[in-house]
């Protein structure tokens, strides 16, 4: 053989041994879009589900459950994150989409109030007397009954709120819906209202931020974020007379009053359980994935549908980490069973 062959020889056997080096699977891009609601448990399954599945990169924006849906409407991605479920009519008017429940928590009440040392108490009516804005002051006779003997401090009571639709929005005026007639009829239900009162943040971290900087201050937050930012957060009256905190548990509870009607539907809200859950906490929410039934890319198809099962199944135990409630078995089955009917070119995922 010349100098030259086995030059040429050498060449392509160095080509041949990068390629096989270079031969792992390709990447895979998802991107998904919506709740503030989950983004805390996202990330970590996102992260947990990649070192796994190290070729499937995913990218979770938290923008809230309204640009969520846009996004998955406008199909810019590949799944949306909502806590306010699509009624039949929203996804008759969109495109063939599967819906699925894959967490719930808490939405806490979070405040600023100096000088108090011990957690404050709201019934109902305070609650929603608050964000009507009929209390006005820490004063108001109606905050001193629910906090017999409670120094509350002399200040004027400032509300925030979410400034975009947002489905933490929609669990907490569904919530003041079913507990306050005045609420139901001047200001109603949505992931957006018209607000009596109040100053507008964008998403938790905004809300979460006018109420840190402003003593007096009162709002609505997932519970995660109130931790971060070592804000208090309000005990509840429920509807068996108990004051009860934020928690997981709580949450549990109240999915567990529901739970007949929620393997029928899940949209099914699950504020103000009966009095028969004393332990339940009444401001709790079940976050839906929104996800298009077929899709161009089987590889991207195959992929999103092996990091929803993660999150329905093996990613449950690590929700409750972090102040999510665990899916029930019942509500479980029923996403197995949807996301059986995901597909890429029409053609079924294994």
């Amino acid at each position: 053989m010349s100098k030259q062959a086995w030059t040429a020889a050498l060449a392509v056997a160095a080509l041949g041994a990068l390629s096989a080096c270079n031969s792992g699977p390709a990447i895979v891009n998802i991107a998904g879009a919506g709740s503030t609601f989950v983004y805390p448990v996202m990330t970590r399954w996102i992260q947990d589900f990649q070192q796994s599945h190290q070729n499937v990169h995913i990218n979770y924006q938290s923008i809230g459950s309204g640009g969520g849906i846009q996004q998955v409407k406008a199909k810019t991605v590949d799944f949306g994150a909502t806590d306010a479920a699509l009624t039949d009519q929203q996804i008759a008017a969109m495109f063939p989409l599967i819906q699925i429940p894959e967490s719930a928590g808490p939405v806490c009440i979070t405040y600023n109030l100096p000088g108090l040392t011990q957690p404050l108490r709201l019934s109902p009516e305070s609650l929603a007397g608050i964000f009507l804005g009929t209390i006005k002051t820490w004063k108001d006779p109606k905050l001193a009954k629910d906090n017999p003997g409670v120094k509350l401090p002399s200040v004027n009571v400032i509300i925030s709120h979410r400034s975009e639709g947002s489905g933490t929005t929609n669990i907490f005026t569904t919530y003041l819906s079913a507990v306050s007639p005045d609420w139901k009829s001047k200001v109603g239900a949505g992931p957006a209202v018209s607000w009596p009162t109040g100053i507008g943040g964008k998403g938790s971290e905004g809300v979460t931020g006018n109420i840190r900087n402003s003593p007096g201050a009162i709002g609505y937050v997932e519970l995660t974020y109130a931790e971060q930012n070592h804000l208090p957060t309000a005990a509840i009256e429920n509807a068996a007379g108990q004051y009860v905190q934020p928690t997981a548990a709580g949450t549990t509870s109240a999915i567990a009053a529901f739970s007949t009607q929620l393997t029928q539907d899940p949209r099914v809200p699950i504020v103000n359980p009966p009095a028969a859950a004393a332990d339940a906490y009444p401001i709790s929410g079940l976050t839906f994935l929104i996800i298009p039934k077929d899709g161009p890319d089987k590889a991207k198809r195959t992929a999103l549908k092996q990091l929803i099962q993660y999150i329905i199944m093996d990613g449950q135990a690590t929700a409750g980490t972090l102040n999510y409630a665990p899916l029930p078995d019942g509500v479980k089955q029923y996403d197995q069973q949807q996301l059986q009917q995901l597909t890429a070119d029409g053609q079924p995922i294994s």
